[in-house]
């Protein structure tokens, strides 16, 4: 009998540590944080994908990211939602499904849009996804619509020292 409780605590226990280590943690992304994000990764490559729970080339991204980060895991990649604060639900099940709890999460916060793509690119008008290579010195190359794994693997080799 005392090793069945043991066994039901030891359970619950594992249960609850596996649903904490699953929920993933997501910053807002406010007039500010674009630089936040250059500040976190200074000397450092980092790739930023930019997406949306509405963006059907987006969601098929996912497998590619997590497939990418699967190979590449000293690469950062900080992943953007540009979605309301109320889809925060809806953008965590995305990642959860697609094994993304690992990498960095913003989600926009309750400012301009506009306003925050601005910051981010001045050239860049909203298409989505939008994927930035950036080197350790903070150079970077941004491309829009969905790459293929041939097309990131090709922009990795020229941010990676």
């Amino acid at each position: 009998m005392y090793a069945l409780r043991s066994f039901a605590l030891v359970s619950v226990f594992a249960a609850a540590t596996l649903a904490h280590a699953e929920e993933h943690v997501i910053r807002t992304f406010n007039s500010g944080s674009y630089q936040q994000i250059l500040r976190e990764n200074v000397g450092s490559p980092f790739v930023l994908a930019i997406w949306s729970v509405d963006c059907p080339s987006c969601l098929k991204d996912m497998d590619l990211l997590h497939t990418l980060h699967q190979q590449h895991p000293e690469l950062k990649i900080v992943m953007l939602s540009t979605d309301e604060p109320s889809a925060a639900n809806e953008v965590k099940g995305i990642l959860a499904r697609h094994q993304l709890g690992e990498l960095d999460h913003w989600l926009f916060g309750s400012e301009d849009a506009q306003k925050l793509r601005y910051e981010i690119d001045s050239s860049w008008y909203g298409e989505l996804p939008r994927t930035y290579f950036y080197t350790s010195s903070h150079t970077r190359t941004g491309k829009s619509g969905a790459l293929k794994l041939d097309e990131m693997e090709s922009q990795i080799k020229t941010i990676k020292p």
